[in-house]
């Protein structure tokens, strides 16, 4: 499987430890919204919204903040009317980028990616563009774990697809997003609870970038994020080691 490069575990862990936690709490919170309004309060009946709720709790935003959330979302409360939009491109390197969005305002939020997308030496693709070059996965991370044997084997049991082994003793169990929350409630009841879960975006193939195309495509990125209306960025960018170091 192609994508897990040091690049894509940089990435992976830079939502974990962003310093931007009003930005992230505004995301999290939109999507808690957005989750509520499509499938309704209820968290049990409800897997999207549970994860939204799961991953606002992991980065620790107040428990009224979430039932506020909910509450808009289900019309309990007065609430900003959210649209889900998805935009392609191309960036550096012909690397291709998944833009996904939450907003009010289709016209500025279209404005503000291709803007982005042209400040870095990329454009914006029409819909489809790269989308098929993707596959979305459940993704459960394991981080310096004692046993890496018995944690596969717990894995395969549970119906993990696949084990990666990764950098900074880095474990990363790949499933079908339609098995991702049994196979959560599976590794944590054989006690193997994860240090970073979601539901991710991954290519199959890789566009290699070089020194210069590297470091453009890393602002490119942390721009886009930066945006209020983005909500999450993928990509199929792939930065050599050595290319990180020197940057």
């Amino acid at each position: 499987m192609a994508g897990h490069s040091k690049w894509a575990n940089i990435q992976h862990r830079k939502g974990a430890q962003d310093k931007k936690r009003g930005k992230l709490f505004s995301k999290l919170i939109r999507e808690i919204t957005i989750a509520s309004k499509l499938g309704g309060s209820d968290l049990d009946a409800n897997p999207r919204l549970r994860l939204a709720v799961d991953k606002a709790k992991s980065q620790s935003m107040p428990k009224d903040n979430i039932a506020r959330a909910i509450k808009r979302g289900a019309g309990e409360l007065d609430s900003v009317d959210y649209q889900e939009i998805r935009y392609e491109g191309y960036g550096p390197g012909g690397a291709a980028v998944i833009v996904d969005c939450l907003t009010d305002n289709k016209n500025r939020t279209v404005s503000e990616v291709r803007h982005t997308f042209s400040k870095y030496s990329g454009n914006l693709g029409s819909d489809g563009s790269v989308a098929y070059l993707f596959e979305s996965l459940g993704v459960l991370s394991y981080f310096a774990v004692q046993d890496e044997n018995e944690l596969m084997e717990t894995a395969i049991d549970g119906g993990a697809d696949d084990v990666l082994s990764q950098m900074d003793d880095l474990t990363e169990l790949v499933v079908d997003p339609a098995n991702y929350e049994n196979l959560i409630e599976y590794m944590k009841k054989k006690g193997f609870e994860p240090n970073e879960s979601e539901i991710t975006m991954r290519s199959s193939t890789v566009a290699n970038l070089n020194e210069s195309e590297a470091l453009t495509m890393i602002k490119l990125t942390e721009a886009l994020e930066d945006l209020d209306d983005v909500q999450t960025v993928y990509s199929n960018a792939e930065i050599a080691d050595d290319i990180l170091e020197n940057i």
